[in-house]
């Protein structure tokens, strides 16, 4: 009643009864509040209403008319019940029907009607009150817990700096009210970090990070709603320390193993350009390969300059002016050689060598059109005014100083003299050819070819083309009986003092230096002597992006990639290789040198990129060994010797070439041998002992022999040189050619040859290969009878085992072939009455064998015999057995000395027929022995 007002249920009640029918029974409707402001807490089911739920009706204290009875709630769903506790009184209350969830809904409102009993029990008659709205408020409970928005976060920092908010992490909660679904409160669970967090979840760093101390954190994190409710599951941060953002390459290695023979390896496979996130409209790289200390600027093949003259298809009649020193090129034997360089001969002059090349390997006449060429590396002169630096001049050689052609360097400019005779021309034409080049003066090798077409000349260097700045002319030189000098390093004075020297000394080095008369050179013969076998190259062109431009060098030493694009720029640089085609290249650093050029939008150069300097390691290739194998000994009769074809001394030679496998190269081969095929660029064999005798000898090889082949020849009394880059087999194919013949063979005993092949001019050389070439004479001074014929193997002196010595003949004439066959017959059957003696004396003193034995080992020893007196070839000990068990069968077997006289005979007769059949076969030699090898005197014969 308090509720309701005490003022406003009197004024109720008197009106009630003011207006009261006596007559009716239920005359009034229940009475109750307008509207109605609830709150129930979620997952109960009590409302509390304000004002309390309370109906009042005016028949009371009537029963049933006075009475309620009932609240009856309308709306959608509303999960609310209205129950009376009193009827009299009209006292009421509000219960949740079913579950009420605050996240599922927060408010409710419906429409509420009191109902009275009735007129009576029955309940008839009954009236409702007017309808009162009921707003119900859910009042939330701390169910739930923060739940973070990210399972994991992360952040990258830059080392070096403070920064107010590294990240932001962020937690909600599903409960419906703001105290309770609000985060209040973050914390940082991990201890001992660098790090704080605040009440919005924003985490910083407590000091400066430092990326050599720690490259990464990670840290857990938990929150609080405003219930102080943590959450269930702390979140991991993770925090990256970058390095201070420095623009440049990264990802690249400082040195790169290249193996030998693996072809194009790439350089930088993970590079990429860090630009720190600005915006680029440009960049271009320069990568240089620096190759300057390897050889002669670059890895270059080695060959000899006539070996690699032929290889490229350089013309034949080339002078090679600085030779290696032999005896026969005995001119650059004072000269300074830089050694070292992969078997590359480089002759180093001081300003104090220099060297005169004999008359005879001086070309007589170069003609209107002629060939000089050379590797130079010269450095500037000292001096404001420096003299002359003469490498090649051709002077007077003595009273005059007149200088016909010349080719020196003077102030850094190359210029080459040509002073025609009054035979040539007469009139005033051009003599002085000046270029003024970088590269003279720049102490880096370069290859220089001056072709000349009178009057023009023409400078190639390093295969590019270079005209003359400067002719100038002058006067023929008049003609004069005087010879000419022609030096390499300096000029010869020889006339206009007292005393011929040498002046205008060269200070460099050169390599190479031909002259070539009668022709020109070619720019494809220049550009192959000149070229490079190893150098930068882009994988995988068809990969790159349109946009990317790339350009190279003639030497391929320096490539330059152009681009708009970061991205494609390090696409690009990815497929940058160093590739070396050399089989067998030189070992050791080569240096990569790279700059890089930024441009940004409206401004010529935005960032500094700093330069890389890296190596490229070629690793030795495998050791390589040239065998030279076959039989090391031939015999052959004289006659061989003397026919038109001679002999053929390295028809069974094989040339072979193995290498070492190991595990330093490619990691998972196993060690061992293994046979490979590769080129060759000569094989000399020299003579050992006196020199050949043109008037009696010749060793030789035909030119068809070198036909189809890259090689060509040259022989002198000391041997004969296989030369040019071919291939092993052909060089086999050649060498098995070579012939040796004598015309006098029977001043001949043997003659000796050793035969050496090389690669790379002499980088891997064979083994020393020893031939002997024995003759076999026919005997016939008929004075002695040697006993080695029939003395045991044991018996007869020990000698080379690969040698056959026979004894010269005496002969003065040669006998009639039918008087030759009668001579024999009767000849083998006196030998055979001989062997029989001596095996019937040999068998009735065998106490004395000994003696006799230690008497027949001297091969002086005579038989006498007043009615024949017979000398026998020594013969080696590998057919002693085979000679003696034959002659001793002849003995026990008289009855066939007849057959046996009749195949002597044949095979005597037949003996011009044997050849170059193996020599090392024991049956082979045996064979030789019976076919009747010795030729008798009948002159002493007494039938």
């Amino acid at each position: 009643m308090q509720a309701l007002g005490v003022p406003s249920l009197l004024l109720w009640l008197m009106l009630g009864h003011s207006c009261a029918d006596g007559g009716k029974v239920n005359k009034h409707k229940p009475w109750i509040e307008t509207s109605y402001h609830g709150v129930i807490t979620e997952n109960m089911d009590t409302v509390l209403l304000d004002p309390p739920l309370v109906a009042l009706d005016k028949d009371a204290p009537v029963p049933y008319a006075g009475e309620i009875c009932a609240f009856k709630i309308y709306g959608q769903d509303a999960p609310f019940e209205a129950v009376v506790l009193n009827r009299t009184s009209g006292e009421g209350v509000l219960k949740a029907s079913s579950a009420v969830d605050c996240e599922s809904q927060k408010e409710y409102t419906f429409i509420i009607q009191a109902y009275d009993c009735g007129a009576g029990p029955s309940g008839a008659d009954w009236k409702k009150s007017h309808k009162a709205v009921v707003h119900i408020q859910v009042d939330d409970i701390n169910e739930f817990s923060p739940v973070f928005r990210e399972l994991l976060y992360k952040a990258s920092v830059t080392e070096g700096k403070i920064y107010d908010s590294i990240l932001q992490v962020e937690a909600w909660d599903q409960d419906c009210s703001p105290q309770y679904s609000q985060i209040c409160n973050y914390e940082i669970v991990t201890t001992g970090t660098p790090f704080a967090i605040d009440r919005n979840g924003n985490i910083r760093n407590t000091e400066r990070l430092s990326y050599d101390k720690e490259q990464s954190y990670k840290i857990m994190v938990t929150a609080f709603d405003c219930g102080q409710k943590r959450a269930k599951e702390d979140v991991a941060v993770h925090i990256d320390v970058k390095p201070v953002c420095k623009p440049g390459w990264q990802g690249w290695n400082k040195r790169v193993d290249y193996e030998p023979g693996t072809g194009s390896k790439q350089l930088f496979p993970k590079m990429h350009l860090e630009t720190c996130g600005g915006p680029l409209s440009g960049v271009r790289v320069t990568v240089e390969l620096q190759t300057s200390h390897i050889g002669k600027g670059c890895d270059r093949e080695t060959y000899s300059e006539k070996s690699l003259q032929k290889l490229c298809g350089a013309a034949s009649g080339s002078t090679d002016l600085l030779p290696a020193p032999s005896p026969s090129t005995n001119w650059t034997a004072s000269l300074l050689t830089d050694s070292g360089r992969d078997s590359d001969l480089i002759y180093r002059f001081d300003g104090r060598q220099a060297a005169n090349v004999p008359d005879h390997v001086v070309p007589q006449n170069l003609t209107d059109q002629f060939t000089i060429a050379t590797w130079m590396k010269h450095g500037p002169s000292p001096g404001v005014r420096a003299e002359k630096e003469t490498l090649l001049c051709n002077s007077d050689k003595t009273e005059m100083n007149r200088h016909h052609y010349s080719l020196y360097v003077h102030n850094c400019r190359l210029v080459f003299l040509l002073r025609r005779d009054f035979t040539q021309v007469d009139t005033f034409r051009p003599a002085e050819f000046h270029w003024k080049l970088e590269q003279i003066c720049d102490k880096e090798w370069h290859y220089y070819v001056i072709n000349v077409e009178f009057p023009a000349v023409t400078l190639f260097v390093d295969g590019v083309t270079y005209e003359p700045y400067l002719v100038t002319d002058d006067w023929p030189i008049h003609t004069s009986k005087i010879d000419t000098q022609l030096t390499v390093g300096a000029c010869w004075q020889g006339g206009e003092i007292a005393t011929p020297r040498f002046t205008q000394y060269f200070h460099g080095s050169l390599s190479g230096l031909t002259i070539r008369p009668g022709r020109i050179e070619t720019q494809k013969v220049i550009s192959c002597l000149q070229a490079c076998k190893e150098g930068l190259d882009i994988n995988s062109l068809e990969s790159l992006a349109k946009d990317i431009k790339f350009h190279f060098n003639p030497a391929q030493s320096v490539l330059v990639v152009e681009g708009e694009d970061v991205d494609s720029i390090n696409t690009a640089m990815t497929k940058v290789s160093y590739i070396n085609s050399r089989q067998f290249p030189t070992p050791g650093l080569r240096r990569l040198h790279i700059t890089t050029t930024v441009q940004c939008y409206g401004e010529d150069t935005c960032l500094s990129i700093p330069d890389i300097k890296a190596v490229v390691m070629v690793l030795p290739p495998s050791e390589l060994r040239i065998t030279i194998a076959g039989s090391n000994r031939l015999v052959r009769p004289a006659s061989d010797l003397r026919g038109p074809p001679g002999v053929a001394p390295f028809k069974e030679l094989h040339i072979t070439s193995t290498v070492m496998k190991g595990d330093s190269f490619g990691g998972s081969r196993r060690p061992g041998v293994m046979e490979v095929m590769h080129n060759l660029d000569y094989c000399d064999i020299l003579v050992i002992g006196e020199e050949l005798d043109p008037e009696r000898e010749s060793l030789e090889i035909h030119h068809s022999a070198l036909l189809g082949k890259h090689l060509d020849a040259t022989n002198s009394t000391s041997g004969i040189s296989i030369y040019g880059v071919d291939s092993m087999a052909h060089y086999e194919q050649a060498v098995r050619q070579v012939r040796y013949r004598n015309w006098q063979p029977d001043l001949l005993s043997e003659r000796k040859f050793r035969l050496t092949c090389s690669e790379l001019n002499g980088r891997y050389t064979s083994n020393e290969f020893n031939l002997e070439v024995s003759v076999l004479h026919h005997s016939v001074h008929v004075e002695h009878v040697n006993h080695m014929a029939a003395q045991p193997q044991y018996m007869r002196p020990v000698h080379h085992p690969l040698m056959i010595h026979s004894v010269n003949s005496h002969m003065s004439g040669a006998a009639p072939p039918a008087a030759t066959v009668v001579i024999v017959v009767c000849i083998a059957a006196l030998v055979v009455i001989v062997v029989i003696g001596v095996y019937r004396i040999h068998a009735t003193h065998q106490e004395g064998s000994r003696e006799d034995e230690e008497e027949v080992k001297d091969p002086e020893v005579d038989w006498n015999n007043s009615a024949l007196t017979i000398t026998v070839n020594p013969m080696e000990n590998i057919r002693g057995p085979q000679a003696l068990d034959e002659e001793v069968k002849e003995g026990d077997h008289a009855e066939e000395e007849e057959e046996e006289e009749e195949r002597v005979a044949g095979m005597t007769s037949a003996e011009s027929d044997n050849s170059d059949e193996d020599e090392d076969e024991d049956e082979g030699v045996k064979e030789r022995v019976l076919k009747g090898k010795l030729e008798w005197d009948s002159s002493s014969i007494t039938y």
